[in-house]
């Protein structure tokens, strides 16, 4: 089996699957390999990177909170949502921990988008790192007062790492604390939930063992996995703890590292 990060790994520096790697993937597919993708990426941003690949299987998104089918639209399986209570408590540490910063959440329903769920409510000021102008904008009570498969945490005038740092100081091992940018975002989902245990989990429905799968990533979201398959590979341009526990570094997603490892046997 094959999985892969998305942003920063499968895709280019333009956001956009080259040819070289639509052509790496399409070949696995045809040879009967299942390629997943394994992304922080909600469920309603998948289908960009699925349909041009002909991708119609499993997806791990949000870090391992959600498994989606990408070919029904379907949402198989929730794992470790954060409840209003968790979720203020979480604020309220994070507020004392890293002042002025902001917040969002991303929920699920049954499908990528639901009409019956607000699948992303951002607080007022809050700035995506991405660019505005998705999502529902709304009052820090509401953005923490439903169930959340994430919480993204955002400031301004910190890295990513720093805020990081501050985070799990203030909340320890009671969440799982990433981020997939480094533009002062984190994300903090249930814990023991990441991209590792999503992956586990197709792994069991595809009856594929652990060792007989290679794995891409480029950032902390992908650590876990990237140490649990049996092959683990990190982009040339990834963040540095990526490259300390890879079995190997490809070369960077500007020059189709992914597609590199894959036409060994494709």
């Amino acid at each position: 089996m094959i999985a892969s990060d998305v942003d920063g790994t499968l895709l280019g520096p333009r956001e956009k699957l080259t040819e070289r790697t639509l052509a790496a993937v399409r070949r696995a597919i045809e040879a009967g390999v299942p390629v997943v993708l394994a992304s922080g990426r909600p469920p309603r941003w998948m289908a960009p990177v699925a349909e041009p690949a002909g991708l119609t299987g499993y997806a791990v998104c949000a870090n391992g909170a959600v498994l989606y089918d990408l070919g029904e639209d379907r949402v198989l399986q929730v794992n470790g949502l954060l409840e209003p209570e968790r979720l203020h408590d979480i604020a309220d540490e994070l507020d004392r921990a890293i002042p002025d910063c902001r917040y969002a959440a991303e929920r699920i329903g049954r499908r990528a988008i639901d009409p019956d769920v607000h699948n992303y409510v951002v607080e007022t000021e809050y700035s995506n790192p991405w660019g505005d102008g998705e999502g529902i904008t709304a009052a820090k009570a509401e953005v923490l007062g439903k169930p959340a498969m994430k919480l993204l945490v955002r400031h301004e005038g910190m890295t990513s790492g720093e805020m990081a740092a501050l985070a799990t100081e203030a909340l320890g091992a009671e969440v799982d604390i990433t981020f997939s940018s480094n533009a002062g975002l984190i994300e903090i989902g249930a814990p023991g939930v990441t991209k590792a245990t999503g992956l586990a989990e197709v792994a069991r429905r595809l009856d594929v063992e652990q060792r007989r799968i290679i794995a891409f990533g480029d950032m902390p979201n992908d650590l876990e996995m990237l140490r649990w398959v049996g092959h683990g590979v990190a982009m040339a341009n990834a963040h540095p703890d990526l490259l300390a526990v890879a079995d190997e570094v490809t070369a960077p997603n500007s020059e189709d590292g992914v597609a590199q490892v894959l036409e060994r046997w494709f």
